[in-house]
């Protein structure tokens, strides 16, 4: 067994699913470096140096065999962070080149193509509450703020949603957990990534908020108690609808 080793990124992954094919390795597999440590000692590793114009011919490969829509979903299970990811997406690319034409992410009878699925599936429902529990907190200089710590890192596949809906609008939303951000300044995003004195402030941003804001979440806290009805109070639903690791996170939480 080969174990191909890379960086972590996307791109050291297709660059992983190239080299397999280029070096014949016959059996396989692909794991980021941050999860080698949990794979066989006496397997043979190679490592993978990142190579963009490797990377870029596997993904112009599977758009022409699966469509943008099955690059997004093999994109998806790299963003699941599931150390499986790699070899999920190898077999993928095995199965799509042995059978041109065919829409193999469509076989369910194939173990490793309904794991993709099911991870796409799990994937979609974390970005649909990223867009349902983010809260914005205005800031000083006017930019809107929130702090968010998702299970999967959606934040690179789900920040257009904010892109569209509040474009007249400065914001950045930043991924406690993997320490990085999108900033939105009016024209473009970008991605973040703070120094290290500034985890503080980001993880507990209080001491920014404008004045506006501290008026705004009071009120907003006084008026979720007022309208609460507590003979009618059920906490079974309330957590199926608003599951408990996001109250943290929400204002009328506070």
């Amino acid at each position: 067994m080969t174990t191909l080793v890379h960086d972590g990124s996307f791109e050291g992954l297709m660059t992983a699913v190239f080299e397999v094919f280029e070096y014949r390795y016959e059996p396989a597999r692909i794991i980021g470096e941050e999860h080698h440590q949990h794979y066989a000692f006496f397997d043979e590793v190679h490592t993978v140096m990142t190579d963009q114009s490797k990377a870029d011919r596997v993904i112009k490969k599977m758009e022409n065999v699966l469509g943008k829509s099955g690059v997004r979903q093999l994109l998806l299970v790299y963003l699941s962070e599931r150390p499986e990811a790699g070899d999920l997406i190898l077999s993928a690319v095995r199965q799509s080149v042995k059978n041109p034409g065919a829409d193999i992410l469509q076989n369910f009878g194939d173990s490793d193509i309904m794991d993709i699925a099911k991870i796409c599936k799990s994937m979609g429902r974390e970005i649909h509450r990223l867009h349902a529990f983010v809260r914005f907190e205005e800031l000083e200089d006017g930019m809107f703020f929130a702090k968010v710590e998702p299970d999967f890192n959606v934040l690179p596949v789900g920040f257009r949603f904010f892109k569209d809906r509040y474009a007249d609008q400065k914001w950045m939303i930043y991924d406690l957990r993997r320490q990085f951000g999108i900033v939105y300044d009016l024209n473009a995003t970008t991605f973040f990534y703070p120094e290290a004195e500034q985890l503080g402030m980001l993880k507990n941003p209080s001491d920014l908020y404008s004045e506006k804001e501290r008026k705004y979440q009071q009120l907003w806290q006084r008026y979720f108690i007022k309208t609460n009805i507590i003979e009618r109070k059920n906490m079974k639903l309330h957590i199926q609808h608003v599951p408990k690791r996001y109250w943290k996170y929400l204002t009328e939480k506070g």
